[in-house]
């Protein structure tokens, strides 16, 4: 049986979008399930799913331009897409991985509607692929996609949460690039070094998180991915974004994939990856740069360093270089390609 209508931006149900928005900011998301019926969950899989299939399209983006996939398995790659939703990060990371590669993709939320919503979806766009819903939230896989859960777990849950972290052999986790949500996430990569996790992104080093000594409180690890062309002109999203209160040109996210196995290869001595996004002043560009080291906030003079400057204001892909440096004045500069590309 169909889970969802098919629904377009001409009948969307924009009742329900603001009856969700509400939902989300006063917190009642992590009280439990908030969908109401499958057409909830078609409006937001168009349109607030959509924008989160962005910031996994980055992600995605990334781990392709280092060549990074998750081990293979002999049968094929089990995927769980766990806490899914609509099934949004679940359907762009199996089109990125390869639907050739994956044995069977499975699905748990805490709402069995969306659980139905987001099998139908994945087998839909992936005739071929075994979609089922998983047993339970303990269900092992070999890939675990997380996304966007850490507002939503309740307090009793966390300690299986952490188990089924340590079990997986390649985990994909995208959450929000707001402070508080960013923030809670460093806590948890944490948590994955302590329980022998290496970590492939965003960090270029195996250390402990910089951001999280003292003083650094005001900061956190967020990044921005870049909305598809035309969106700005487009007027259903423009229309969406006027009614959500949203900005399209910012789509801030956080994120942590790690795996149990180093499979990928360690980044030079002294490789940085700046967070957030750098500011642009006219003698100057200033960024915070993170690396093995700490935090620091660096400046690059325009005058002696104008194509670095240029290449960080024109720069929408991953921000990874690795710096000379006097002081905290950047002296010489270089893109950690093909990192460094847009």
């Amino acid at each position: 049986m169909k889970a969802a209508p098919d629904v377009t931006w001409d009948s969307l149900d924009w009742r329900a979008l603001d009856r969700l928005r509400a939902g989300f900011l006063d917190g009642q998301a992590a009280q439990g399930p908030y969908w109401k019926s499958p057409h909830d969950l078609a409006a937001y899989d168009l349109t607030y799913g959509e924008r989160i299939g962005w910031k996994w399209d980055a992600v995605l983006r990334e781990l392709r331009l280092r060549s990074w996939a998750p081990a293979p398995a002999s049968a094929g790659l089990v995927v769980l897409d766990w806490g899914c939703g609509s099934g949004i990060a679940g359907r762009r990371v199996i089109a990125a991985i390869g639907p050739e590669k994956v044995s069977r993709l499975l699905l748990w939320d805490h709402s069995p509607l969306a659980v139905a919503y987001a099998v139908e979806r994945a087998r839909s766009a992936f005739p071929g692929l075994t979609v089922d819903a998983a047993s339970g939230p303990s269900t092992a896989s070999d890939v675990l996609v997380v996304s966007h859960v850490l507002n939503e777990i309740p307090p009793a849950q966390l300690s299986d949460f952490r188990s089924l972290l340590t079990a997986t052999r390649s985990l994909l986790w995208v959450e929000p690039g707001t402070h508080e949500v960013s923030r809670s996430l460093q806590q948890w990569r944490e948590h994955l070094l302590a329980d022998g996790a290496h970590l492939v992104a965003p960090c270029t080093h195996q250390g402990s998180c910089g951001l999280l000594r003292a003083g650094e409180e005001r900061h956190w690890c967020h990044h921005f991915a870049p909305p598809p062309v035309g969106v700005h002109a487009d007027r259903h999203w423009v229309r969406f974004a006027q009614r959500a209160g949203i900005d399209l040109r910012s789509l801030p996210y956080a994120f942590v994939i790690a795996e149990r196995t180093a499979s990928s290869a360690p980044f030079p001595a002294g490789a940085a990856r700046l967070i957030g996004r750098p500011e642009h002043f006219k003698p100057y560009a200033r960024t915070l740069s993170c690396d093995a080291a700490g935090v620091t906030e660096v400046t690059l003079p325009r005058r002696t360093l104008p194509d670095l400057y240029k290449h960080l204001e024109r720069n929408r892909g991953p921000l990874l270089y690795r710096w000379e440096r006097q002081d905290n004045t950047v002296t010489a500069g270089e893109s950690l390609i093909p990192l460094g590309s847009s």
